[in-house]
C-alpha cells in the first residue's frame, strides 16, 4: 500500500489535507484550512513535492506531548496527525513522513 493524501473538509467544514499512512492513520496534515477545495489540493501538492527538503522541526506541546511541524522557507507546510509520547517517536514518525510523503498517492 503506502501513504496517501486526502483533501476534505475539517471539523468546521472548510477544506484541508490529510496524509495517511499504511495503517491508515493520519500522519501529517497542513495545519489549517483553506477557503477553497484547489486551495487545499495545490498545498497538499506543494507539500508533496516539497517533504524530501522541507525543515522539520519537534516541540512539546502544552500538554508536554511531543509534535513535529514542517517548514518550507518560513511558512509552515505541515503538521504532525497526533502527538507523542517522547521525543524519539516524534523524530520516528517526522522521518518517515519526509522520506515517504514524496510518493503517497492524491490527492
Amino acid at each position: 500500500m503506502g501513504m496517501r493524501f486526502s483533501v476534505s473538509n475539517d471539523a468546521g467544514g472548510q477544506p484541508t489535507w490529510r496524509l495517511y499512512g499504511d495503517n491508515e492513520e493520519m500522519v501529517a496534515w497542513a495545519g489549517e484550512s483553506f477557503a477553497s477545495r484547489s486551495n487545499a489540493t495545490r498545498a497538499a501538492e506543494a507539500f508533496k513535492a516539497r517533504a524530501a527538503t522541507a525543515r522539520f522541526e519537534l516541540y512539546a506541546d502544552a500538554g508536554q506531548r511531543w509534535r513535529w511541524r514542517a517548514w518550507a522557507s518560513s511558512d509552515k507546510v505541515a503538521a504532525s496527525g497526533e502527538s507523542f509520547d517522547n521525543r524519539s517517536n516524534a523524530q520516528r514518525a517526522a522521518d518517515n513522513v519526509q522520506a515517504n510523503a514524496g510518493s503517497a498517492t492524491g490527492p
